[in-house]
């Protein structure tokens, strides 16, 4: 019994505070304070090659995983099912795909904490808040890998199901949704557990420029740059 209620503190209740503080909090911190709303670089401390090499990797593979997981979790089924895709098929392609962006990720934060911590000008001009969620999301990726040997063992698809349930389940607040994933492997559960963490300390940290990307670069009007002669 005690098991069962922890499970739907975590999966239940828990998913709306944390979604509940990531909308707001994110809200409150633009209008209360926006000289804070930065990715606050520190790439003139110590940009150079490795810099580069793990700045980069961190955001291909984020936004590759970030886009899988939208549309992995949120899509009906049933739109799969009229394309031909099956839900093992589904389940192999989200492995592969995971799995690769996975990896680019955690090898991009690898390379983004190790100089966190062993640069000396970074260190001392890092927030204890820098340093928590580049290890949350070292975390967050290493369960979410360890779920692929899990996964490859039933390839029918039905735990992702059970997760899609659950996730489709949330945003259509549905009371019973953290039924449906009562049994699958507890690695999904600390993977999941983790990822609303995320979303819960999302407004006090870095993250929040993701926000305020130039979208508005993709179709504005092209620049024209000329270079004045010199007689």
């Amino acid at each position: 019994m005690f098991a069962t209620y922890l499970h739907d503190l975590a999966f239940a209740v828990f998913p709306y505070i944390a979604g509940t503080v990531f909308l707001i909090g994110s809200l409150l911190r633009f209008e209360k304070s926006q000289y804070t709303w930065k990715s606050n670089t520190t790439q003139l401390m110590s940009g150079g090659p490795r810099f580069r090499l793990g700045i980069n990797l961190f955001h291909i593979g984020i936004i590759g995983l970030f886009l899988g997981h939208f549309f992995g979790l949120l899509t009906p089924q049933a739109i799969y099912s009229a394309v031909g895709l099956t839900a093992g098929a589904k389940q192999v392609l989200a492995i592969v795909a995971g799995g690769i962006f996975g990896i680019i990720t955690l090898v991009g934060v690898a390379i983004l904490l190790h100089r966190r911590f062993t640069d000396p000008r970074v260190r001392r001009t890092s927030y204890p808040m820098d340093s928590f969620i580049l290890v949350l999301l070292a975390a967050q990726l290493l369960t979410g890998l360890l779920t692929i040997p899990i996964s490859m063992g039933h390839l029918d698809g039905g735990t992702m199901l059970q997760i899609v349930a659950w996730a489709q389940g949330l945003v259509t607040f549905q009371a019973d949704a953290a039924a449906t994933i009562y049994d699958i492997h507890w690695i999904y559960k600390i993977h999941m557990f983790l990822g609303m963490v995320m979303f819960l300390v999302f407004p006090f940290t870095r993250l929040v420029h993701i926000w305020s990307v130039p979208y508005g670069y993709i179709w504005r009007a092209w620049q024209i740059v000329r270079v004045r002669s010199v007689n």
